[in-house]
């Protein structure tokens, strides 16, 4: 294990994984997400949820508006503005790294414009238009893969080797996003755990963080409370409910810290605030004179 210190620029400050790796806290303002949809829909709820997780450890908040749980249906334009837009500016207001996590051209430049550190797209940035508005306002971006869409992702995935497939793919969206302007600093990878990904696909593609790390920029793991964590859980005899898998997605943090990951995508801070910075203290320890 060694411990490789990288930078991310998010418009007007750097974030850096010198001293430990960056926890990023999901608070989704939806009505329908698979762990937690429906318990933060109100803005004040959501900004009170925002504000402690930042307080638990979290260095950046993920706001999200749509679920992209398997077989999650589209949400208007204009209700994701509503539901996440105010919370964004709020937490902004609370001196909070913020990052929108949306689709839509209109709701990140809304989102910006409230103050928004980092758009994170899991159709990475795809559209045209939100490669022009990151580039524009110098936001970071989180380059997702994803097979299919968030209604059809999990019907059948399927490759040939997920690893160069997913590897190749985020280096050619990566490519497309220094084409429309944005600046190499500014973006983060993420090989989408869970999305059009079958359990082996994620669990190889757990194994090999390292693999991906060697791109040379961040990377970001989000395995939190998710399918193919229950899936291990049941074969051990024991079902549990998103929720209840905080122990087993600590797992995946520890290990992912291990491959070099710069970035986990976690839904409760506090648990897994713990394990990284255990897990930081073993993987950095070769940097120490002890």
């Amino acid at each position: 294990m060694e411990a490789r210190a990288t930078t991310w620029s998010i418009r007007d400050r750097m974030l850096t994984t010198a001293d430990h790796t960056l926890i990023m806290g999901i608070l989704n303002v939806t009505p329908d997400s698979f762990s937690d949809g429906g318990r933060f829909e109100s803005i004040d709820a959501a900004v009170a949820h925002g504000i402690e997780m930042a307080e638990e450890g979290a260095d950046i908040v993920d706001v999200g508006g749509e679920s992209t749980r398997p077989g999650a249906e589209p949400v208007p334009e204009a209700d994701e503005i509503d539901r996440v837009v105010p919370v964004v500016g709020r937490l902004v207001e609370q001196g909070i790294v913020v990052s929108v996590d949306t689709t839509k051209p209109a709701v990140a430049a809304a989102a910006v414009d409230a103050g928004a550190h980092i758009v994170n797209d899991v159709t990475a940035l795809r559209n045209p238009e939100m490669a022009r508005i990151c580039a524009e306002t110098g936001v970071g971006v989180v380059l997702m893969h994803m097979q299919g869409d968030p209604a059809t992702m999990q019907d059948d995935p399927s490759y040939e080797n997920v690893l160069t497939e997913v590897a190749e793919f985020l280096e050619e969206r990566a490519a497309a996003a220094l084409t429309h302007g944005i600046e190499p600093k500014g973006i983060c990878i993420d090989p989408g755990i869970g999305f059009g990904k079958a359990f082996a696909h994620n669990l190889e593609l757990l194994h090999n963080v390292d693999w991906l790390a060697t791109s040379g920029y961040p990377v970001l793991v989000g395995a939190s409370r998710k399918r193919f964590l229950g899936e291990i859980l049941r074969s051990a005899g024991e079902e549990t409910d998103p929720d209840e898998r905080d122990p087993a997605t600590a797992a995946t943090v520890a290990l992912a810290i291990a491959g070099g990951a710069s970035v986990l995508r976690v839904h409760n801070v506090g648990h897994a605030f713990q394990a990284a910075r255990t897990a930081d203290a073993i993987v950095r320890a070769s940097l120490r004179r002890l």
